[in-house]
């Protein structure tokens, strides 16, 4: 059971486990973390056997392995060596490996880096060398990762602090729970250890993680006696770096710990965002990543965790920057591999009862029913054409990877059966749970493709897609033959209509039929009165993935459209809108819905431009979040963002690479930084101009699909100054 570690020095580790009125603390001596090195092996799929098993001493180690034992032997970093048999591969057995304990968790890359030097780049591979740290301690101590909560629930301490602000004078700002602590710096951090003392949690959810560093520094300057931990201090973790990942720039904070103490970053904390804590904790049972970890953890790594606990059972290592080249290939098979889930092109315009059906989680049932793993997809010992057009064999014998995600597919199929029957409490922690699992599912895929994934392969990536193209075309085949339409598809899921003059066998049967063949259900997920397909922005070819709809039998509650409307790609989906716009579009929805009439929504855009010409808007609905791809001085057109970062800069609360940048648009048509003003910043006034062309282009795309382009809309706003009756 564990809340958090630490690692002390020398060795020693700290595990903090909750108890009934607090947490208590053990040391761990003499801690060293393992690496191991073994040859290349024969196969890099493990196709082979390879050699039979060795006794476990330093004579049955093979020459280049004794080599570099007498190279390594006696160095500082090293605590000791010696001689253990694991399988390098799922196909290959076990064989004499070299064990390095390392003098501490910090010398394990230093190892690794020097045996990567010490030979030529084939000639070792180096085997667990890269876990997190807390992980790497509970996979070695078999340590329960998760705390135990049987005694009582975690108790969190939220700290919100402006996110622009860095100094020390800002501080009253600083919320705890809500609520000011403090007119001044010094009262602050006074007001922040009494809020600690009273509540004593075990979760410190922070809106920056760079609040910590603050927190320490004020109390320095005004002597105050601060532990935001259980004990004194806190340690860095990682500086913030700024990284691409597939033509996407992101920025990670830097990231911190205290003793005794879970600290969560929101800003860095994709599972909080999405599920809450109660998802983050479900996580930390299926994954065995420690919370402290988990919580600024990307899917990639929690499924990679996984896939650590799996492999381990069946006593395999975990390579250090794997290298799998792709098997040959006929270019006609490149071709035929190289491609996506299928999405058939949308049927523009207004669509009525109309049914949509989902493949339940697709692509990872796909994974486990047709048994796709790195070592089963082209294993080399079978000779079959199984993948559909691209005749790649897929191995009888069970793969990890279905292993893996088996038990995630049945949890999240048995949480959404009881979420129906509960409510209160259970009803979210059951709904966050499903939320936690449903990203891991989602990303098993993509990341049998990435290039970093410790267990990943191309071929699988592309079998999964092969399997999924002939899923769903199999699918539409059915479906048409049973007297439906096909108006649109996209991966996984299908919208159908009845088809004119055609008797209809019921939707249930046909899905049910088409879920038997499969093996994959494929589910009735909701009924439309209507549904909504865009036209591309600039062309009459439908968009693929801009539509929305009304679901059958959802009345609007007060406050707006809620669960009635589906909506996939237009403006209220999208981050960078400003909320004003987002309300703009929800209200021309809502009376799309009612009217079908494109002049009572053009009325609903003439009321609410009139109210932003007349300045009745407030600032804050109309910020525009965009993020920030390079440093400011290597753009070469001055965007608005671009004027956004040069403020900030003036400001002096500069943006890297990654972040977000936040501003209301004052002057469109100004130079420089006098554009916008940043979101914190007062707003003498905005770009009447410039939100009106947006909103304009909100409104075009719940029109176009009815014909009404932003010519017809802006006609009819200069043609017409009476409102009809409908719009309101």
């Amino acid at each position: 059971m564990t809340l958090t570690l630490e690692y002390l020095g020398d060795g020693r580790v700290a595990r903090w486990t909750l108890t009934p009125d607090g947490a208590a603390r053990e040391v761990h001596e003499a801690h060293h973390p393992t690496l191991f090195v073994g040859d290349s092996v024969d196969d890099l799929y493990g196709r082979s056997g390879g050699p039979d098993p060795a006794p476990p001493s330093r004579d049955g180690l093979s020459d280049a392995l004794r080599e570099l034992w007498s190279f390594l032997d006696g160095q500082e970093a090293i605590e000791r060596l010696s001689v253990e048999s694991h399988r390098q591969t799922f196909r290959t057995a076990a064989r004499p490996l070299l064990r390095v304990d390392a003098a501490s968790i910090e010398a394990v890359r230093m190892v690794a880096n020097r045996v990567r030097q010490f030979g030529q780049p084939d000639t070792y591979t180096c085997y667990n060398v890269d876990f997190t740290r807390q992980l790497r301690f509970c996979l070695e101590t078999d340590t329960r990762a998760a705390p135990d909560r049987s005694a009582r629930d975690l108790r969190t301490l939220h700290l919100n602090f402006p996110r622009h602000e860095s100094d020390i004078e800002s501080l009253p700002q600083l919320a705890v729970e809500g609520d000011c602590v403090g007119s001044s710096p010094g009262e602050t951090i006074s007001g922040v250890q009494a809020a600690l003392d009273d509540h004593d949690p075990d979760v410190l959810v922070v809106s920056t993680a760079a609040l910590v560093p603050l927190l320490f520094e004020a109390a320095d300057v005004y002597g105050v006696d601060l532990k935001l931990g259980r004990r004194d201090g806190y340690t860095t973790l990682a500086g913030e770096s700024t990284y691409t990942s597939y033509g996407t720039v992101g920025h990670s904070p830097a990231r911190y710990t205290v003793p005794g103490r879970v600290i969560v970053d929101e800003a860095n904390s994709f599972f909080y965002h999405e599920s809450g804590l109660e998802g983050c904790l479900d996580l930390v049972e299926r994954s065995g990543l420690p919370l402290q970890e988990l919580g600024w953890a990307s899917i990639g790594r929690v499924l990679t965790a996984m896939q650590i606990r799996e492999a381990r059972d069946c006593d395999v290592l975990v390579p250090w920057r794997a290298w799998r080249p792709e098997l040959f290939k006929r270019a006609s098979t490149l071709d035929d591999a190289d491609r996506g889930g299928t999405t058939f092109a949308p049927d523009v315009g207004l669509h009525e009862d109309v049914h949509e059906l989902d493949f339940a989680s697709l692509y990872p049932n796909i994974i486990r029913t047709r048994n796709i793993s790195p070592e089963t997809v082209r294993c080399g010992c079978c000779d079959t054409d199984d993948v559909p057009g691209l005749d790649y064999s897929v191995c009888d014998r069970d793969g990890y990877l279905p292993e893996v995600l088996g038990p995630l597919i049945d949890a999240r199929s048995e949480i959404k059966e009881e979420i129906p029957d509960v409510a209160g409490d259970e009803r979210e922690r059951l709904e966050a749970a499903s939320s936690a699992i449903k990203w891991i599912l989602v990303s098993c895929f993509g990341y049998q493709g990435f290039s970093n994934a410790k267990f990943g392969r191309i071929e699988c990536h592309e079998a999964i897609n092969a399997y999924a193209r002939e899923l769903l075309l199999d699918a539409k085949s059915t479906l048409e033959e049973a007297g439906w339409r096909v108006v649109h598809g996209i991966v996984d899921s299908i919208w159908v209509t009845p088809a004119d003059d055609r008797e209809q066998r019921p939707l249930e049967v046909v899905a049910a039929e088409i879920s038997a063949e499969a093996g994959i259900e494929l589910e009735y997920e909701c009924a439309f009165e209507w549904v909504a397909f865009c036209p591309t922005r600039n062309g009459e070819s439908g968009a693929l993935t801009r539509y929305f709809g009304k679901r059958r039998g959802e009345a609007y509650p007060e406050a707006g459209l809620g669960d009635a409307l589906k909506t996939r790609g237009i403006e209220g989906r999208q981050r960078s809108t400003p909320a004003w716009v987002e309300e703009v579009q929800s209200e021309a929805l809502r009376v799309f819905d009612e009217t079908r009439s494109p002049e009572a929504v053009c009325d609903v855009l003439r009321r609410h431009l009139r109210e932003l010409r007349e300045g009745g808007v407030d600032p804050s609905a109309l910020v525009v979040d965009n993020r920030v791809s390079k440093d400011v001085d290597q753009y070469s057109m001055e965007t608005l963002t671009v004027a956004a970062l040069k403020r900030a800069q003036i400001e002096g609360s500069g943006l890297a690479p990654g972040q977000t940048v936040r501003y209301v648009v004052v002057d469109a048509d100004a130079r420089g930084a006098s554009r916008v003003r940043l979101e914190f910043e007062a707003v003498p006034r905005y770009d009447t101009g410039w939100y009106e062309d947006i909103a304009v282009r909100a409104v075009e795309s719940v029109l176009a699909p009815v014909g009404w382009r932003e010519k017809e809309i802006r006609q009819y706003l200069s043609e017409t100054k009476d409102e009809t009756l409908a719009s309101f």
